[in-house]
């Protein structure tokens, strides 16, 4: 299946529409880490948006994530694992859930504890938070859009089976 011909962009277009899916939900999971990073490292809200509906976003960003790599990880990786080492299970992109998922349970219970008045809000704590999985989660988004970009997808599957894939 590997070759070195370059694809005609109708055959770029098949092989890249996984890598543009993944990053159109990518994209949305920044733009969220932007606004509670921002926040963070200033130790101020956006204009207009209170406490209660930052630690909602954080809450948001959390649960989101989590049902995206659970789709991933159930519905995606193991097709995809057959044939592609970087989605096997000891592989990085699974590490990098691992990571990502610790942080993210932190980031949860702490604006849970301060919805629920368990906790009094610091700034500190959100930034401390977002720093320890940031850049885990940073380069786990661009690495898994790069491994479903076209000229990967190519070497291991041909364009009759990328057709067939669902995502």
């Amino acid at each position: 299946m590997a070759t070195n011909a370059p694809l005609s962009p109708a055959d770029f277009r098949t092989y890249n529409h996984m890598a543009e899916k993944m990053q159109a939900f990518h994209d949305h999971f920044r733009m969220q880490w932007n606004v509670l990073s921002t926040a963070a490292n200033t130790s101020k809200r956006p204009k207009g948006m209170s406490l209660r509906s930052y630690l909602n976003l954080c809450l948001e960003f959390c649960h989101g994530l989590d049902i995206h790599h659970r789709i991933e990880e159930t519905r995606v990786f193991p097709s995809l694992a057959t044939r592609m080492p970087a989605f096997r299970k000891k592989n990085s992109l699974i590490n990098q859930h691992k990571a990502i998922h610790k942080g993210l349970d932190n980031l949860e219970s702490y604006a849970q504890n301060c919805l629920q008045g368990a906790t009094d809000f610091q700034w500190c704590e959100v930034k401390d938070i977002l720093d320890q999985f940031g850049p885990t989660l940073w380069e786990h988004l661009d690495e898994e859009v790069q491994e479903l970009g076209a000229e990967k997808l190519r070497q291991y599957w041909s364009k009759e089976e990328i057709l067939r894939m669902q995502m």
